[in-house]
């Protein structure tokens, strides 16, 4: 029996005693016999051995037996596409024994494999030694060639080692469950340096010049066939396009005013063309037209606080978008009496949008125009960056501890919304040398960042890890992972959950 057989064996015997678990004791008894018979059986016999290899597109994991002269054994060869994690289906595969110090080699081809993803090979030895294993592979999914170096080969299972008997540590996890998760994804740590990092709160808002309160010019009852025609909250709207109509109100501001205002204008352009016409034939002095204008002007700014004169043919004002934009706010009602100066439209460009960050004052001297910033905001779980560092406050704030940053955001496709809070991830000049892997892979454990590494083809362990800074999609590892060491960045919440559960897995290899 192979160890890989006596492993499987022996889950199976503990469900069958827990099962029993409320049987006499006579059958605890003997299920514990039973126990110790295979354990010391399985320490009798030859052990033999397990490989999991990675090349740039195949994951190989291959069980084997002893190898013994003359006595031919299947292997377990299971092959993994490294480009979407799923087993080879189809395609055939050669194994090359080659015995060091010259021979000729032992070859066995398997044209399909016994299940997706399995191979059974059985080769058979002649002569004792150690060989040196070529697998290529040649399969619609992948064609590669992956080298297994120094199997030895035993003249007969009495010289061969034995097993230890005892079972290895960790998750199991079978390749048939990893190919049948979904997102399943492996991946090595590397080592690398990252931009030193530090977290700080921030707020969404909009950039100046691109933000607009439009408010009534003068008092007056909203026009309700203006307000039919209004745009709503989320509409697109153009500069100068028309947002309501206002029929002005007798006194306070309202239609006395307007008209005195609008009369004001037409003496001052009937007084202006008279100076002009004067000094054309040196009637008057150059001071004369000066004058002219001068009060020409102020007339004009005088009746542009009323809506700039935009009368329409009712004789209603029209109340106009000083930008173009999105309508966020409306505060009309048809017939409504409105007071100069009362807040009708609010109208935002969010293409663009300024990010306010509250640096903490201990990191204030890490801060320069060339810091890289992401962020994600409330809700969501995607990662934006800011476009530019608009200014750095250079006074921290004796209530908050804080110093303002301002960035600017580029919002296209208007996925950010103005009053958002952020988490923002500032990174500074300073840079940290670590290993590093995918942020995918890192968990919350109770509170503890933990990952999953692969420490062979079947078999994972839980590491607790110091984590460093992050910066796009990596995170730093302080300790936990060594380079090298095959992480779980996807699906990485199943393996998770393998490791707390006690059931035997249904289904097991066939060999």
């Amino acid at each position: 029996m192979s160890r890989f057989a006596r492993e499987r064996v022996r889950l199976l015997m503990l469900v069958a005693t827990l099962a029993g678990a409320m049987a006499c004791s006579d059958n605890g008894n003997r299920n514990g016999a039973a126990e110790a018979s295979d354990s010391a059986e399985s320490a009798s016999e030859p052990a033999g051995g397990a490989i999991t290899l990675w090349t740039d597109s195949t994951e190989l994991f291959m069980e084997y037996p002893a190898l013994i002269v003359g006595a031919p054994d299947k292997f377990a060869v299971h092959l993994t596409d490294l480009t979407d994690f799923a087993p080879l289906r189809s395609g055939r595969i050669t194994l090359s024994f080659t015995p060091r110090g010259g021979g000729a080699p032992v070859t066995v081809v398997q044209e399909t494999p016994r299940a997706p993803g399995i191979y059974g090979p059985s080769p058979t030895f002649a002569r004792a030694g150690v060989y040196d294993l070529v697998i290529r592979v040649e399969s619609p999914q992948a064609r590669d060639s992956i080298v297994v170096s120094g199997l030895t080969v035993y003249a007969s299972a009495a010289v061969a080692p034995r097993g230890s008997g005892g079972s290895e540590s960790g998750i199991a996890f079978l390749k048939e469950q990893a190919w049948k998760t979904l997102g399943f994804r492996t991946e090595f740590a590397i080592a690398g340096n990252l931009a030193v990092t530090f977290d700080a709160p921030g707020l969404l808002e909009p950039v100046a010049g691109r933000f607009a309160q439009v408010t009534a010019p003068l008092a007056g009852l909203v026009d309700a066939s203006g307000v039919a025609s209004a745009p709503a909250p989320g509409e697109r709207v153009g500069r100068g396009q028309t947002l309501a109509l206002l029929a002005p109100s007798l006194g306070d501001g309202g239609a006395g005013t307007y008209a005195e205002a609008r009369a004001r204008l037409r003496e001052a352009e009937d007084e202006h063309a008279r100076a002009v016409r004067l000094f054309a034939v040196e009637a008057v002095s150059q001071r004369r037209v000066h004058e002219a204008e001068i009060r020409l002007a102020a007339a004009r700014e005088a009746l542009s606080g009323y809506g700039g004169g935009a009368l329409t043919s009712g004789g209603r004002i029209a109340v106009r978008s000083p930008i173009a934009g999105v309508v966020a706010d409306r505060r009309v009602t048809p017939g409504s009496r409105v007071d100069a100066g009362a807040l009708l439209f609010t109208v935002v460009d969010p293409s663009v949008l300024w990010l306010r960050v509250n640096v903490p004052a201990a990191q204030a001297a890490n801060l320069s125009r060339n810091a890289g910033v992401e962020f994600r905001v409330e809700g969501s779980e995607r990662m934006y960056a800011a476009r530019r560092v608009v200014s750095i406050g250079s006074v921290i704030d004796s209530l908050s501890r804080s110093v303002p940053m301002l960035l600017e955001v580029a919002n296209a496709d208007a996925s950010l919304k103005v009053g958002a809070a952020a988490r923002v991830s500032v990174r500074t000049a300073q840079r940290e040398a670590g290993v590093l892997i995918p942020a995918s892979a890192v968990l919350d454990d109770d509170g503890r960042a933990v990952a999953f590494v692969q420490a062979d083809g079947e078999r994972f362990e839980k590491r607790v890890l110091a984590l460093g800074p992050t910066n796009a999609g990596r995170v730093l590892v302080r300790s936990g992972i060594r380079a090298g060491e095959r992480v779980v960045t996807g699906a990485a919440y199943q393996v998770r959950l393998a490791s707390l559960s006690t059931a035997v897995p249904a289904h097991g290899h066939e060999h």
